[in-house]
């Protein structure tokens, strides 16, 4: 096969979803599978890890301006120490790997590949926390985690070992925890709208559906192209079963000896996985120039007679952009073509292209390709840093209109189960119906469509501003509705 077939994506987006995200990821050079013999890996190859290095950058500033503190934790939790938390034991035994041997002996106590950190971060809070002084307690850490569930993988949706942070705090009281939990889906909401250009919906879990052991888990949901729901990222207010179980205890002011309220929330690299799939196309990768790991692209034209001039017009660009903090790609090799090179720069995602050839030296001026839609704009030399800048919210504004165009068309509502079943069947995305709020009411959506509840708006939310269960029955039985309820299909 020759470069020129191999850079092309042979697979569509709308008709083959599956094998072109896998056809993007492979060849835009984010990740390859892993050995043989460990389905549900993957090797995270380096433009890969610069979106989740960007992701990072995004979120840990925000965490740390707001108190947070990063922390490393073993990632082998004992059993016994798992236990001590029984809802987390049944809610993720099916997932655990399990260490038994260590080199040839065996182990008295059996260790858990951490699925998530609670039980092994719990204890040590309760070592830190002794008076009402050391509240609030915040702690992060940057991690992998491993679940032994993946049947078929889908890099960065779905894999067994996955990376991500977890966020675990300690409060006084319920109210400064659950300011806690709703600061944090506030943040991711930030991260994904501003920095991903993804729009998202934003609310509750079902009681069913939620983490092991919380209160109330809440969730940001990104709706992908081909109608599947993503969820994007998760907070949970634990409330006090975690600090029992692990005597997270504090004296208050008084010298009374308290329980405190504890949260946990947790984004993985999924979010890498919906931002391929939300704003790529058939052409390839396509990023937003907030996370992409070459933000421009130069590509120099010339023949024989103009390529020294040509070249070093290019090269000042570049210097000039480099200095201003762009990350640039000057494409000067000789061996490829023009052509070549901006189909090669579009599979990997550059938002921006930028074209100088003889007539822009002449014209002390550059050629600027939007990476999306393919407009091309002529602009001056002169302030080109500016220029650049205001290119990159252009392409952004693009990306995330493009987005929100298809959530919002994509939000359909409905009132019995025949109009759930039909338009999740026929639609997809998110179908927002009355709900008595009994779990066995989503078994009959689950069983024919493996479609669920994702999503349960908080009162008086954009996504749930005039209550469509207030008087009505609930849409699967008719029983009396207690709130709404957004079923989809999910990754």
């Amino acid at each position: 096969m020759s470069d020129e077939q191999e850079l092309g994506i042979t697979e569509s987006k709308e008709h083959s979803t599956g094998e072109w995200y896998a056809e993007v990821v492979r060849k835009a050079g984010l990740a390859n599978y892993g050995p043989d013999g460990m389905s549900g890996f993957i090797i995270t190859r380096p433009r890969g890890y610069a979106l989740w290095e960007a992701v990072q950058d995004a979120l840990d500033t925000r965490f740390k301006a707001t108190g947070v503190q990063n922390a490393y934790f073993p990632m082998l939790i004992p059993e016994s120490y798992l236990e001590r938390e029984k809802d987390v034991v049944e809610g993720f035994d099916p997932e655990v790997a399990w260490v038994t041997h260590g080199g040839y002996e065996e182990l008295e106590e059996r260790l858990a590949v951490r699925p998530t950190s609670e039980s092994i971060i719990a204890p040590y809070m309760s070592q830190w926390v002794r008076s009402h002084r050391d509240l609030p307690l915040r702690v992060n850490q940057w991690c992998s985690v491993v679940r032994w569930e993946a049947t078929e993988t889908k890099p960065f949706f779905r894999t067994k070992e996955f990376l991500w942070q977890e966020g675990h705090t300690a409060h006084a009281s319920e109210e400064e925890a659950w300011s806690e939990t709703t600061t944090r889906l506030d943040q991711y909401e930030e991260v994904y709208e501003d920095v991903l250009a993804i729009p998202v919906l934003r609310g509750k879990k079902p009681e069913h559906d939620k983490f092991p052991g919380a209160d109330t888990t809440t969730t940001v949901e990104a709706l992908m192209p081909d109608g599947k729901s993503v969820q994007g990222a998760t907070s949970h207010y634990l409330g006090q079963s975690f600090a029992e179980a692990f005597d997270i205890t504090y004296t208050d002011e008084d010298e009374e000896e308290r329980v405190a309220h504890t949260t946990s929330w947790g984004l993985s690299w999924r979010a890498l996985g919906a931002l391929i799939m939300t704003h790529s196309d058939d052409q390839g990768l396509v990023l937003p120039p907030t996370v992409a790991p070459e933000q421009v692209v130069i590509v120099p034209i010339w023949q024989a007679e103009t390529k020294d001039d040509v070249l070093e017009y290019a090269e000042g660009i570049a210097d000039d952009l480099r200095g201003a903090g762009v990350r640039v790609e000057l494409d000067d090799r000789d061996g490829r073509n023009p052509g070549f090179k901006f189909n090669e720069w579009e599979l990997k995602g550059v938002p921006l292209r930028i074209e100088v050839g003889p007539n822009e030296v002449e014209e002390d001026s550059v050629t600027l390709v939007h990476r999306p839609d393919g407009e091309s704009t002529s602009a001056d030399r002169e302030g080109l840093v500016d220029t650049v800048h205001d290119h990159f919210d252009t392409v952004y504004a693009k990306l995330y209109a493009n987005a929100e165009e298809t959530l919002e068309g994509s939000v359909r509502e409905a009132t019995d189960r025949a109009d759930i079943l039909g338009t999740i069947g026929q639609h997809g995305g998110y179908v927002k119906a009355p709900w008595c709020g009994d779990e066995a009411c989503e078994a009959e959506v689950k069983d024919q469509l493996a479609a669920e509840i994702v999503l349960v708006p908080f009162e008086g939310s954009e996504s749930d501003t005039e209550p469509i269960h207030e008087g009505e029955t609930c849409a699967l039985c008719d029983d009396e509705a207690v709130e709404t309820a957004y079923f989809a299909q999910s990754y």
